[in-house]
């Protein structure tokens, strides 16, 4: 049963339905793929088949409608997400397709995606433990020993971050040259763990992609706490690679959108963690900071 609806609209047209990793919503007439073909690797772009989306409310959540049909996830379940924020972010980014639906640029609709149908049947613990593991070989954390210019250069833009971290949390982290990584205490892995277990899975999730892009637990707490804005984030976690660029030059076009790929995705995991998370629990953990 509706109790609300609300209608998109931009550029004269709307949204329609087409996830990242798959699209599903009711195209019209003739056979449907079989379940296996449902891959999560992102399709080729096809053209706009859509001109309006809508959201709506049911009382499983917040669904979104493609031309009155029903958004659907590769797995064919409703798309249904936990508040209305997250359906007006997810719709924005049909609503941004132009001529073709460019999935592989709707990093919201891939999360919500793999948040409902959790293709990799991972729990909630597994989740945290996919997030915690990256501590072991965390990039603020694993330095090198030379150039004398590059360690000095790590030492004066990681050393802050990690000791936000450490007191913000209460807890050791450091660093380490040694090519098994650094030595994380046990206390420190079961105090920012317990941090983890106090998100959502949905909010995990998104947790988890950020912490696979950033390759940095630390940075991806220092983003989600509102500590770091996305560019720092992301300029951190390139740290040697921009050394790098700078000592040999960029290789034109790539360098750059490779930048522009990595802030896009990291920006829509931290934007999918806050909007599945309930807003009293977000303002609480930011007021201990």
């Amino acid at each position: 049963m509706w109790r609300s609806c609300l209608r998109l609209r931009g550029g004269g047209r709307h949204l329609l339905n087409c996830p990242r990793g798959g699209l599903t919503a009711s195209e019209g007439p003739g056979p449907k793929p079989p379940a296996h073909a449902r891959a999560y690797a992102p399709p080729a772009e096809r053209k706009r088949f859509y001109q309006n989306v809508s959201i709506t409310q049911g009382e499983a959540g917040f669904e979104i409608n493609l031309d009155h049909r029903k958004l659907r996830t590769p797995q064919a379940k409703l798309f249904t997400v936990p508040s209305e924020a997250l359906a007006v972010a997810v719709a924005t980014e049909w609503d941004s397709q132009q001529d073709t639906i460019k999935t592989y640029t709707m990093h919201l609709t891939t999360l919500c995606n793999t948040s409902l149908d959790n293709p990799t049947q991972r729990d909630k613990d597994q989740l945290i433990w996919a997030a915690a593991k990256f501590l072991d070989t965390d990039a603020v954390c694993c330095r090198v020993e030379e150039p004398e210019t590059l360690v000095e250069l790590q030492r004066s833009e990681w050393d802050p971050v990690i000791g936000w971290a450490e007191k913000r949390y209460g807890v050791k982290i450091g660093s380490s040259t040694s090519i098994m990584g650094p030595s994380i205490p046990a206390r420190t892995r079961e105090v920012l763990v317990s941090h983890l277990a106090s998100y959502n899975t949905w909010a995990l999730q998104g947790i988890e992609f950020v912490v696979s892009q950033l390759k940095s637990m630390v940075l991806t707490l220092g983003l989600i706490d509102l500590h770091l804005t996305v560019e720092q984030a992301v300029l951190l976690s390139r740290l040697e690679e921009a050394f790098q660029i700078q000592k040999w030059g960029n290789v034109e076009w790539a360098h750059d959108y490779e930048l522009q790929d990595l802030r896009a995705r990291t920006a829509a995991g931290a934007l999918f963690v806050h909007l599945c998370s309930e807003s009293s629990a977000v303002k609480h953990k930011l007021l201990q900071g």
